[in-house]
């Protein structure tokens, strides 16, 4: 895996495979209340964010996760799970301080373009807390279409959450 340069308006950023060393910056928004608000997993202790870290670079070839550069500095990370031969499976995350700027667009756009061409994938899908609207919103502008809610699919900290279903097809 390389690393990939994607333009998105005024913002030019790199996906680079996360690697051991990504670690303390991945601790960086992984401890924090906020990036982890709609997650399974958070806040982090530094031993968490570095087994997290371990378990997605040992995970290659079927878990693809990449660290999120906007001007050399890692500000997130994007992953495409490789599932049975025909399917996607895409997430990100970007640390506060860097929400609203496109970044989480841009690269759930080039895990979709991965997908499909590098991966020759026919759908690629994600999903988010119902409560999550920037989430929800990044889905549907990178063309991904509302397929429906799944009820009790994830134990967050305030209980059973409801999970959202978007999916784009090679098609579209």
């Amino acid at each position: 895996m390389n690393t990939v340069r994607v333009y998105h308006g005024a913002v030019t950023l790199a996906l680079r495979p996360l690697t051991l060393d990504d670690t303390a910056a991945v601790h960086r928004w992984a401890c924090l209340p906020e990036a982890c608000r709609y997650q399974v997993w958070g806040p982090n202790t530094y031993e968490q964010t570095q087994a997290y870290v371990r378990e997605a670079v040992a995970a290659r070839p079927e878990r693809l996760v990449f660290g999120v550069l906007v001007d050399g500095e890692l500000v997130g990370s994007a992953e495409l799970r490789l599932r049975g031969r025909s399917t996607g499976e895409i997430a990100y995350v970007v640390h506060p301080r860097r929400w609203g700027q496109g970044i989480a667009t841009a690269a759930a756009r080039e895990l979709v373009r991965m997908g499909f061409e590098d991966h020759g994938r026919h759908r690629v899908f994600a999903t988010c807390d119902p409560r999550n609207v920037a989430s929800a919103a990044v889905l549907l502008k990178i063309g991904m279409r509302y397929e429906g809610r799944m009820r009790g699919t994830a134990f967050v900290r305030d209980g059973w959450r409801d999970s959202d279903l978007y999916a784009i097809l090679a098609s579209d």
